[in-house]
């Protein structure tokens, strides 16, 4: 499978399940935070990986904690963001689940995807203009555990969408402005997606190219979700 990179003018690359496995760290962050909280209040079903792919990957932390506790209709005050972890309210939780991702991060690193970054390297030496948009505010220290910051002189995380006023995934404002950062028409960029939300935003921001990475979401939901292909891992495209 090979694609013409001469045709586009910049990639825009989510993060987390697409460059490096962080993805699952997410998961586990997630699952154990929502069932600490779920068997506290007596609260059924558990929460499952089923959950994550319906209601959080992709999207902002705090709007992941809303759409799951919306699912089961449950009500909480939004809170702040200074909220402490141990706090019960939207900002309270996310903030719980943050911390767990972080502690992860710290004391076991992360290595990129073989296939993702093989195929970053390629279109780095084509000269391709890259940029990183996630979600994620943890996505800095995510570039630099794996070794990768140089690869990506445009990143648009959950804090620059904050500091922008950009509406998460999937609206498409924040892939909108990684393109814009590095001076490149919307109709000539790619976006790299492995989560619904995200693939949405590639699909409604009229992007040239919106590609799927099947990690688990499932290529039938991707494709559903407005992807143009899906791919099980990048190296495909080398």
């Amino acid at each position: 499978m090979t694609i013409d990179w001469g045709d586009y003018g910049a990639v825009l690359f989510d993060l987390d399940g697409v460059i490096t496995p962080t993805a699952e760290v997410h998961m586990h962050a997630w699952s154990a935070m929502f069932n600490e909280f779920l068997d506290a209040h007596g609260y059924a079903p558990p929460y499952t990986d089923r959950d994550y792919f319906d209601h959080v990957d992709g999207k902002p932390r705090y709007d992941g904690v809303r759409s799951f506790l919306a699912s089961r209709g449950i009500e909480l005050p939004e809170g702040t963001p200074e909220d402490g972890p141990d706090t019960e309210t939207v900002c309270g939780l996310g903030n719980r689940k943050n911390d767990a991702f972080g502690e992860v991060l710290r004391s076991e690193g992360v290595t990129p995807y073989p296939g993702s970054l093989a195929l970053v390297r390629e279109l780095v030496d084509r000269g391709m203009p890259l940029a990183i948009v996630s979600s994620s505010r943890n996505a800095p220290d995510v570039l630099v555990a794996a070794g990768i910051t140089d690869y990506f002189p445009v990143v648009i995380d959950g804090k620059v969408a904050g500091e922008r006023g950009l509406p998460g995934k999937p609206a498409p404002d924040t892939y909108w402005a990684a393109a814009d950062d590095l001076g490149v028409a919307h109709g000539r960029a790619v976006v790299v997606e492995d989560a619904i939300s995200g693939v949405a935003a590639g699909a409604a921001g009229d992007f040239a190219l919106v590609l799927g990475v099947d990690r688990g979401t499932g290529a039938d939901e991707l494709t559903a979700a407005g992807a143009d292909l899906v791919v099980s891992d990048l190296g495909e495209l080398l």
